[in-house]
């Protein structure tokens, strides 16, 4: 066991290799840029650029912008500079570290990657670490709950469909997830707030933040209350898209257990249903179900939370790698980017670990 974790985690260094180069490749052909916004901001006559231009780290080395690098004629290369000193244009390239070449870049950033250097955010201020770990609670609170509701109620809701197969409560039970699933959880999300959120009928739940503005000043069960109050609605928005898939597993899994042989054994043996459903057909029919949690928990973390934190504003990692992206925050961008793919291809090995706790029968020592 120990030979394949090694293996696993030799595998880790190419792959997360090749996708930070992937996404600098593609970086490079998207419009616009840090260079860019602050010439315009300059140009608009924007008054704390002169602040950044003092007070930033000047070896802060930021991935580049093919658009930055062309122009018409202008200081720099850049379309934004025509009309400012060639000297304030080169000052701002050393800011954000576009005096070098592109590879100088990369290369320089994967280096400090190594060590967890991140530098430090172009518009937000601070380093990126701590802005990360700053807004971690909020998408882990997000992921977490949304997990293990998902779980609890469509492990029992599986188990009832594969006993009880082919019946109305089956198909009722298949339209019902199916179209909850075919709904996106953004929209969703959006009904939500229309019905219950102040949109156009009833406000019975908070639309902004994870706590009130009070939250310091209640007591301990008030504070647990306020917490579940607002997170009633997302919570919501994003377990109903998880049901389906979720659901059928647990269901299919169970119907191909339940046509084993050792089922037919046991129950010539005079076991209860019960003994035999709970005590046999359970632990080999939820292998793949439980073994798939730190997999599920990663997806619902770093993809399902996206849209769900901007539509009801929680502050977590989704709105803050989407206000990154939107103001070319380069730092924050690649270095959210490095930490959720480690994290994820962490995630993948210990689902593989996840198999042999449930089931010690696996041996992935025996695997080429």
């Amino acid at each position: 066991m120990f030979a394949y974790i090694l293996r696993r985690l030799l595998l880790v260094i190419p792959t997360l290799f090749g996708i930070m180069v992937l996404n600098f490749v593609i970086i490079q052909a998207a419009p616009g840029g840090p260079v860019e916004q602050t010439l315009s901001q300059l140009r608009g006559g924007m008054s704390d650029v002169t602040g950044r231009l003092t007070g930033a780290d000047q070896s802060t080395v930021a991935p580049g912008n093919a658009q930055d690098q062309q122009g018409s004629g202008a200081a720099g290369g850049y379309r934004g500079a025509r009309g400012l000193p060639p000297e304030l244009v080169r000052d701002i390239e050393r800011l954000y570290g576009f005096d070098q070449p592109a590879h100088v870049r990369f290369f320089d950033m994967i280096g400090r990657y190594l060590t967890f250097d991140f530098g430090n955010s172009f518009f937000k201020g601070g380093s990126v670490i701590g802005l990360v770990i700053d807004k971690l609670p909020v998408s882990i609170s997000l992921g977490v709950w949304t997990t293990l509701i998902t779980y609890l109620l469509c492990i029992p809701l599986g188990i009832q469909k594969a006993l009880r197969e082919g019946t109305r409560f089956d198909f009722w039970t298949s339209t019902a997830i199916i179209v909850g699933n075919a709904i996106p959880s953004f929209l969703f999300a959006i009904l939500l707030i229309v019905l219950f959120a102040g949109g156009s009928y009833l406000q019975i739940f908070p639309l902004r933040g994870l706590v009130s503005d009070n939250f310091a000043e209640l007591a301990w069960w008030q504070k647990i209350l306020d917490y579940f109050w607002h997170l009633a609605l997302p919570l919501t928005a994003m377990t109903i898209g998880s049901f389906a898939s979720l659901t059928l597993l647990t269901k299919n899994s169970f119907l191909d257990q339940i046509s084993q042989q050792y089922v037919v054994t046991a129950r010539a043996k005079g076991l209860t249903e019960n003994r035999v459903l709970y005590g046999h057909v359970f632990r080999n029919a939820m292998l793949i179900v439980i073994a798939g949690f730190p997999a599920a928990f990663i997806a619902v973390l770093f993809t399902s939370s996206l849209l769900i934190e901007i539509i009801f504003s929680l502050d977590g990692l989704g709105l803050l790698g989407y206000e990154a992206a939107l103001q070319r925050d380069y730092p924050l961008v690649f270095g959210t980017l490095y930490i959720f793919t480690l994290m994820g291809l962490l995630m993948k090995i210990i689902s593989d670990l996840m198999y042999v706790v449930v089931d010690p029968r696996i041996d992935f020592e025996r695997r080429v």
